[in-house]
């Protein structure tokens, strides 16, 4: 058994759109209310607050504004869990300290039960009347929550987990590398090569103009309000094609391979960098892995993650030689040892698919301290 998640478009009616704007504020009130209690509390006290507390001060918190009692009172204590496990993924430092949530920015609050998809395909929620939706696909197994969520473009969206017996599709096709790059997305072993679309390079000219036009207008005015959700729907477009790109190629990827090879990229760390900042957020690498990961799950296709110190493209793929004076502008390079001619892209690979099945002789010999990342690499794999 496993979760699976369903997105519908939603289109609710004036009346509706009321009552979903007031859930959404109820919930962002709740949410900086208490994460700013807890800072509050710990910077006098040192004292942790945590779910139980919360509760029992939404109790008091709800007789002091009376208008929230007016939505659901499980999609607030959802807040409260959410908040939690924010301060959770922090405390393990797997996530920044959380932020105080913005109106103008993505909305969304959770009901986790007493709702229902009717037999035309409407959305039922409490204290609401049904919500026409669009159920392009059928929905399988368990309903468990449900996430109603507004885009900064305006629009409304559903999103149903449920739970369902998950089959998984045994491992057939070929085992491949895969190195990520900004000339090309992705270059395989095979090889093969996808281009970078660059679609946020694309719609940049566009954006500009609208940008400008938008700071223009005044603070407050419909006008201003008009200019900021031409700006929004530019940048919906792009994510949508990119996103519609990346489903294209992990689904082509996963299905005819039975296990792919990537590196395990420092990406926060990259983005860093100022000259490339730009162009590695718009080919979203870590959005492209998650997807691949997930789909691997589903059809049969094991992804392994390669450690980020080895040089998989400064080594020869063929005698391992490692060419420690390789550039970023070096494309094609020729090994010195064995004459061997690499693209560099598909030699970096080669180079995975190789350390991944452990192809690399990893007998102990005596090395350079050059070649003292590339040695501990296969010493960690090995172990």
């Amino acid at each position: 058994m496993g979760n699976k998640a369903y997105r519908f478009r939603l289109y609710p009616n004036q009346e509706q759109q009321a009552f979903l704007a007031k859930c959404f504020g109820c919930s962002r009130f709740v949410y900086n209310h208490f994460l700013r209690v807890t800072t509050d509390v710990y910077a006098e006290s040192k004292k942790h607050f945590r779910y139980k507390e919360w509760a029992r001060l939404l109790v008091q918190l709800k007789k002091e504004f009376q208008w929230l009692a007016e939505v659901n009172s499980q999609s607030l204590q959802q807040t409260l869990k959410d908040l939690e496990s924010a301060f959770t993924r922090f405390f393990k430092k797997l996530a920044k300290f959380p932020r105080f949530k913005k109106r103008l920015s993505r909305q969304s609050f959770r009901v986790p039960q007493h709702f229902s998809v009717t037999s035309d395909g409407k959305l039922k929620l409490p204290k609401m009347n049904t919500i026409k939706m669009v159920v392009h696909r059928e929905i399988e197994g368990t309903l468990k929550n449900v996430t109603i969520s507004k885009t900064p473009s305006g629009k409304y969206y559903a999103s149903i987990v449920t739970e369902t017996e998950i089959y998984k599709a045994p491992l057939t096709g070929e085992k491949i590398g895969l190195d990520l790059g900004l000339k090309d997305f992705v270059i395989t072993s095979k090889p093969e090569k996808f281009p970078n679309p660059r679609y946020f390079q694309k719609s940049l000219r566009r954006l500009k103009i609208r940008q400008r036009r938008l700071s223009r207008k005044v603070k407050g005015a419909n006008n201003r309000s008009k200019a900021r959700l031409i700006v929004a729907k530019i940048h919906e477009k792009v994510a949508n094609q990119r996103l519609d790109y990346q489903h294209k190629i992990s689904l082509k990827l996963t299905c005819e391979n039975q296990a792919i090879s990537c590196e395990d990229l420092n990406i926060k760390g990259m983005v860093k960098n100022r000259k490339l900042a730009k162009q590695i957020s718009d080919v979203a690498w870590g959005q492209f892995l998650t997807l691949l990961e997930y789909k691997g799950d589903i059809y049969g296709c094991e992804i392994h993650r390669v450690d980020r110190f080895f040089p998989s493209s400064k080594r020869c793929s063929k005698c391992g030689y490692i060419k420690e004076d390789l550039t970023l502008t070096d494309r094609e390079w020729t090994c010195p040892e064995c004459s061997e001619h690499h693209d560099r892209d598909v030699n970096a690979c080669y180079n995975l698919l190789q350390f991944s099945d452990l192809k690399i002789p990893l007998e102990e010999r005596e090395f350079t301290p050059n070649q003292t990342v590339e040695m501990l690499c296969i010493k960690s794999v090995s172990s």
